[in-house]
């Protein structure tokens, strides 16, 4: 698939936007694995081939191992997953999913136990930043597989 344009190139005012959107979410307290986590489920549900092969790699990087990775369409039925992670991927589904009847009250309820006000809004910003992400990268064809994340070497730095 040959990319249409670099939407980054043309307008950096939208990706600086975007970028202060993700700085905020990384100093927010919202676990780094858990916001790669729904950003790679959501580009799963998207078909979005570059947010995905970015995800897979910064989780591996910071240490994921490939059987929750490889269950993570199935998070439903793998046992992999802590009760917050799936609170948190049942959200990410329902707000993606958001044409499918909105975000149900049931959902709400139960995934409101396992976050704070604040952190279920800063869960709401990641899956509605990751989805406006996986937008552009599918609407202009960004190629996958270049992608090397730099996530372990920021956390071998944060640990010395």
């Amino acid at each position: 698939m040959k990319p249409r344009l670099n939407a980054y190139a043309v307008a950096p005012g939208a990706l600086k936007a975007l970028l202060g959107v993700e700085e905020y979410l990384h100093t927010s307290g919202l676990e780094e694995k858990l916001q790669d986590l729904i950003k790679l489920r959501v580009s799963q549900i998207n078909g979005c081939a570059y947010c995905i092969d970015m995800h897979w790699k910064d989780l591996r990087a910071l240490g994921e191992n490939e059987q929750r990775l490889y269950g993570l369409d199935a998070w439903e039925e793998s046992p992999y997953y802590s009760e917050r992670e799936r609170a948190a991927l049942e959200w990410a589904e329902a707000v993606t999913r958001i044409t499918q009847g909105h975000v149900p009250d049931e959902v709400f309820e139960r995934v409101r136990p396992h976050f704070s006000e604040k952190e279920l809004s800063d869960l709401t910003l990641a899956v509605t930043t990751i989805n406006a992400w996986n937008r552009l990268s599918i609407a202009f064809r960004v190629t996958p597989g270049h992608y090397q994340s730099n996530k372990g070497a920021q956390e071998l730095k944060k640990g010395a």
